[in-house]
């Protein structure tokens, strides 16, 4: 059975999205980590808002360009409530989360969901189903932006934590949602 896992970069601060949603600020933080090699092996498909879908690849225009530093392809599925009108290759856009997640575990093979994005994981943990949180901190605080999570006014969240490995670049933290 798929689990769902919210993975990001994000800075000391907290930050995974510069001001604007700029990703430019990730570039020098990029590079070899084992830890994240062992996620990207583990993910069978890819549920991302519609804001980091539409948003700023620092690797655009390269060979590294799309999920973890173009590591990654499989299928894509975009939270969204306005789909363009013209389809995008390899890109499926659904109109809720549970529409969302169903589309995503069956075309994961059992794989891990990969949440991309702050506002869909806000909205997995509301509907009690993310399994996991995986976060690669870097070291720089940007001192504002997108935030890892979100949620003025929620209920707290219990995580166990199951790795803490480091890499050059960055220390990654593993936690599994406690129920």
């Amino acid at each position: 059975m798929s689990k769902i896992v919210y993975s990001a970069t994000m800075s000391l601060d907290g930050f995974i999205a510069g001001p604007g949603g700029d990703m430019s600020w990730l570039i020098p933080h990029l590079g070899p980590n084992p830890a994240a090699d062992r996620l990207v092996a583990e993910i069978g498909a890819l549920l991302i808002g519609r804001r980091t879908f539409d948003g700023d690849d620092p690797n655009k225009g390269t060979d590294k360009e799309g999920a973890f530093g173009g590591a990654w392809s499989g299928p894509h599925f975009v939270l969204t409530h306005r789909a363009p009108a013209t389809p995008v290759p390899g890109v499926t856009f659904v109109g809720d989360l549970a529409e969302g997640l169903a589309a995503a575990k069956a075309a994961a093979g059992g794989g891990y969901v990969n949440i991309i994005g702050a506002d869909v994981a806000r909205q997995c943990v509301e509907a009690g189903v993310l399994d996991e949180v995986v976060v690669f901190v870097a070291p720089v605080m940007l001192g504002g932006g997108v935030r890892l999570f979100d949620r003025p006014g929620g209920a707290e969240v219990r995580l166990e934590r199951v790795e803490v490995t480091e890499s050059p670049r960055a220390t990654s933290m593993r936690f599994r949602v406690a129920g």
